[in-house]
């Protein structure tokens, strides 16, 4: 089965800073980064003609902040999946991005390291789970006349409420 690629758009104000995270993402052979924003209005226009699987926003930003931004991507597209990364994370601006609907919050200095692991699991938060139709029952499975009657369930709910005294030596 191939695995299928991660679409990452990249929104950071710093455009060494997206072309280091563009170097180190794509030497993952499942994602491919599929643009890059340096504001948040431009992100929020770019996620509407990309489509990516996951936007990695920072969260100072010029003209729309990440909170913003993200409270956008995730109204108007719930499937898109959101981490937020700054170079100071507060308890504040961390709240706020989680409020907003990013998934994560990373430490720019974290980052490196703890992005593939992040984006996994926010990825895996967001597509459905795949499911097996058809899937063979077990062989000592009970059959459909094997279940039991009314009658027995009536008796064993009998058994449970009025418990028979059993004499114990």
């Amino acid at each position: 089965m191939a695995t299928q690629l991660i679409h990452v758009l990249l929104v950071d104000d710093h455009t060494m800073v997206r072309q280091g995270l563009r170097s180190v993402l794509e030497s993952y052979p499942n994602i491919k980064v599929v643009g890059q924003a340096g504001d948040g209005e431009t992100a929020c226009r770019m996620v509407a003609t990309l489509q990516p699987t996951l936007v990695l926003m920072d969260i100072n930003l010029p003209k729309m902040d990440g909170i913003a931004a993200t409270r956008f991507i995730k109204t108007n597209y719930p499937h898109i999946a959101v981490i937020g990364f700054s170079m100071t994370v507060h308890s504040y601006s961390e709240y706020a991005m989680l409020k907003a609907g990013a998934f994560e919050v990373l430490p720019k200095d974290k980052a490196v390291h703890e992005l593939y692991s992040s984006i996994q699991r926010a990825v895996a938060s967001i597509l459905p789970v795949v499911i097996l139709k058809d899937a063979p029952l077990p062989e000592d499975a009970p059959s459909v006349s094997e279940q039991p009657t009314s009658q027995q369930a009536d008796e064993v709910v009998e058994e449970v409420d009025h418990p028979q005294q059993k004499n114990i030596p």
